[in-house]
């Protein structure tokens, strides 16, 4: 057999594993209440939130048992937290609300340490 044809096999199998895995659901029990005829009922969207966390888990659990499944490392860790750094903080009024909570909770601190100093030096 090719190596095309193993790697398809072996994809196969682990699909075949995943739906072996997953609980399935009832179209009726997932339809959504709120719709207003705008939309389709069916879909992962449509499903209350907690199925749609109980589905992602299975998921997940199931990559993990196949070892397919992704794990961050240190640096790729480092990326994300930069670049999501990066997008907070062009959000001008959000850093600046941070920079005042910040302001006033030292200023607190710091208005304790001058009066503790200034008690200690009168002694």
């Amino acid at each position: 057999m090719s190596l095309a044809g193993q790697i398809e096999n072996q994809s196969n199998e682990r699909q075949d594993e995943m739906n072996r895995d997953f609980t399935g659901i009832s179209d009726q029990q997932e339809l959504a209440s709120t719709n207003n005829g705008r939309r389709s009922n069916r879909g992962f969207a449509a499903m209350s939130p907690e199925r749609q966390k109980q589905i992602a888990s299975e998921g997940g659990r199931a990559a993990h048992k196949l070892g397919v499944a992704h794990e961050w490392n240190s640096d790729e860790a480092r990326k994300a937290g930069k670049k999501g750094g990066q997008i907070v903080s062009q959000n001008r009024e959000h850093m600046s609300e941070i920079g005042r909570r910040g302001g006033q909770s030292s200023g607190g601190r710091r208005t304790k340490q001058q009066r503790n100093n200034s008690e200690s030096s009168d002694e």
